[in-house]
């Protein structure tokens, strides 16, 4: 991930799956006695929205930072919405969503042909997480006219996330996205979030073929680090996925592998349920590298998972981050380039990693 840092903050920086019939044990009820009082997770949540907003300048822009706004406005936005704010609400969190909301919307954070990562100087990671949040956000706007920007800034950013899976690659790199839409190479940190958009995109109803889905999961796949048996199957049936294929497993990407396999449909595939038992005997400590981001997607791979992989996901989660955070509401990663993205986006990962609970956004739920 080192290269994934040097993007992030020097230059930055679902969704129900297509199987929808699985019974589905959450694994909340089976949840260990000795976990935080739920008034203390909510408390902590509300201390850490109340900072977020802090936070918002007079044009909307939610940030800390000097750069990627539209893609840390983005992350704050979501996690407002993941803990049931929306911008109609006429309340403080309401008004800041609306305010922040305006301001991606604005013609001047997108380009002509969809892109959002231009402008603010977050590539395609920043165009990702926008994208997800126009998607998760369909249908919130406060009038009929935002609801319709809302969906016309989406689709053309969806657009621009199809033609940039489309740019010829090599067989390794199939099926992936990287910095720029024009990449020829991809990266297991980058596809995460273009495919979180997408899943998201075509549960809204846009036109997302299944071929773009089935490409992603065969490159996530390519990413899980295992010998393969001659009919494909991995031999490895408890790893995890690397930043690249033939990488070893690290949290962070293990844990966005897990998730994107499962948005995308996949949850009963070997390289999900190995990603699963891996993460599961990982022990999560705070100043793990990319500790936010991958806490992001690890507490919603082992939500979807379910069962023990939920009630020990969610425990570890909130007994790790509730005592770290600052008396301003705020988190802030300890690894020194994750510390370098700022408190806004710790702060709004933290926040959508404790909110998997309310399952307010769809891509929350399974």
């Amino acid at each position: 991930m080192k290269t994934f840092a040097t993007v992030l903050f020097a230059a930055l920086l679902t969704a129900p799956s297509l199987a929808q019939d699985k019974p589905f044990d959450s694994g909340l009820a089976a949840l260990p006695q000795d976990k935080p009082p739920a008034d203390k997770v909510d408390a902590a949540i509300g201390r850490a929205i109340d900072y977020l907003i802090s936070m918002q300048d007079k044009d909307g822009a939610i940030h800390d930072v000097n750069h990627n706004q539209t893609a840390m406005t983005s992350l704050a936005i979501m996690a407002m919405a993941a803990v049931g704010h929306q911008p109609s609400d006429e309340t403080k969190q309401g008004a800041a969503m609306k305010k922040a909301l305006s301001f991606v919307l604005r013609p001047d954070r997108q380009e002509v042909q969809g892109y959002f990562g231009g402008r603010d100087g977050s590539r395609m990671y920043g165009h990702g997480i926008t994208t997800l949040m126009l998607s998760e956000m369909l249908g919130m706007g406060v009038d009929a006219q935002m609801d319709q920007v809302l969906r016309d800034r989406c689709r053309l950013a969806v657009e621009m996330i199809k033609r940039a899976q489309a740019i010829p690659k090599d067989p390794r790199n199939k099926g992936g996205w990287r910095y720029a839409p024009e990449s020829r190479d991809s990266d297991l940190s980058i596809t995460v979030w273009q495919v979180m958009a997408l899943r998201s995109a075509r549960n809204a109803g846009m036109d997302v073929p299944k071929e773009l889905i089935d490409n992603a999961v065969d490159y996530i796949k390519r990413c899980y680090s295992s010998k393969r048996s001659p009919d494909g199957k991995p031999e490895n049936l408890k790893s995890g996925c690397g930043y690249e294929p033939s990488r070893a497993p690290e949290y962070a990407m293990a844990a966005a592998g897990l998730l994107s396999l499962q948005v995308c449909g996949a949850y009963d595939s070997l390289e999900a349920k190995g990603s699963a038992d891996w993460l599961k005997e990982k022990k999560l400590e705070y100043g793990t590298e990319w500790f936010f981001y991958g806490t992001y997607y690890f507490a919603q791979g082992m939500f979807q998972r379910g069962g023990e992989h939920a009630s020990l996901a969610r425990k570890t989660v909130e007994d790790v981050l509730l005592p770290k955070q600052g008396p301003d509401g705020s988190w802030q990663g300890q690894s020194g380039q994750e510390r370098g993205a700022g408190k806004v986006y710790a702060t709004s990962l933290g926040v959508l990693s404790l909110a998997v609970k309310f399952h307010f956004l769809p891509i929350y739920q399974r």
